[in-house]
């Protein structure tokens, strides 16, 4: 993602015309990883919400991080908006973020898919699951991620590769809830029945599922919702695993008041919009991303693929977990 700065519609109107210091108060600065083409509905229905405008830079997550450790106290950013819960945890750690207080955002963010001492906050969910074709495999087959380490599987497994925090984030949180030795032993029952190579994005696994070179697979369901959202027929749905234990491995992408915000209010005001249900409206509906607040419907697409149990797990084990989960998937040899 190349780096890029925006300012809202809005925003680039007033460009014209004479700035006011009440308009340039009312600014918001966002560093954000998100892809600008859905992140940009958001910012335009906070702006039209709010008459706040919304001025916002992307970049790729561990980037914005160390650009915020660089810039420190001379940061124009109020806000920061990363994918998965590990790189929100390593952006806490890295003391680019101030805890927020906000009775709002507390009572409609659940416990697990937020930072306990209030530095991120989850504002979309999901699935990080089980893919099967629709034909080749049935439904019965799997019933716990653990399943695609049985011998059965040899030759018919796609995975995308290690390096990816998605990844990460899952095998930190399967150490969290069933121990390294036992997490090993199944990441390499995975190895070993792979069909090909990891792959360097989900798309193209759940496309090699479709395509028959593997009958299997696991990714996030937005990816999936993307590709059925274009093709109904695309032969690939979610299995929901572990629905007798610990649930499937959820993630977030989340939300952080920076350090040095120059706008701490309009931060905390932009956070509790998130949460309501027109912000989380457009999650679901640009994304087939799952809402975070109850309540809010879910698109069409992921409506077909039936409601299941998460995982409770803390988010914050991804980060936590991280180092040891690298470790792990490399003694595995999973590349």
């Amino acid at each position: 993602m190349q780096r890029r700065t925006f300012l809202t519609a809005l925003t680039a109107a007033l460009i014209a015309a004479p700035v006011s210091a009440t308009v340039a108060a009312e600014t918001l600065t966002v560093y954000t990883s998100r892809n600008e083409q859905l992140i940009q509905p958001v910012f335009d229905a906070f702006t039209k919400a709010t008459g706040i405008t919304v001025r916002f830079t992307t970049d790729k997550d561990g980037a914005l991080i160390e650009r915020l450790k660089a810039e420190g106290e001379n940061t124009p950013a109020d806000v920061l908006i990363t994918v998965d819960a590990g790189n929100l945890w390593l952006a806490k750690r890295s003391g680019v973020l101030q805890p927020l207080t906000s009775d709002v955002v507390l009572q409609k963010i659940p416990a697990h898919l937020r930072d306990a001492d209030n530095h991120w906050f989850g504002v979309s969910l999901r699935a990080r699951t089980v893919m099967r074709h629709v034909e080749r495999v049935r439904a019965d087959e799997i019933a716990r991620y653990e399943d695609l380490a049985d011998p059965k599987w040899k030759g018919r497994l796609c995975l995308r590769t290690s390096k990816n925090v998605y990844n990460q984030s899952l095998v930190a949180t399967m150490i969290a809830d069933l121990g390294e030795a036992k997490t090993e032993a199944i990441v390499k029952g995975w190895v070993a029945n792979l069909a090909t190579l990891p792959f360097p994005n989900d798309t193209a696994v759940l496309e090699a599922i479709a395509q028959g070179i593997c009958d299997v697979g696991i990714t996030n369901t937005y990816y999936l919702g993307r590709l059925v959202a274009k093709d109904p027929q695309f032969p690939v749905v979610p299995v929901w695993p572990n629905q007798q234990d610990r649930g499937v491995h959820v993630n977030v992408s989340g939300v952080g008041v920076t350090k040095h915000a120059k706008h701490p209010e309009l931060a905390k005001r932009f956070i509790e919009w998130l949460v309501t249900s027109d912000a989380q409206k457009i999650f679901a509906e640009q994304n087939h991303e799952y809402p975070v607040v109850e309540g809010t419907p879910v698109s069409p697409v992921v409506a077909r693929w039936g409601t299941f149990q998460a995982s409770q797990t803390p988010l914050s084990k991804a980060g936590e977990l991280q180092r040891a989960a690298v470790q792990l998937m490399d003694r595995a040899g999973w590349r």
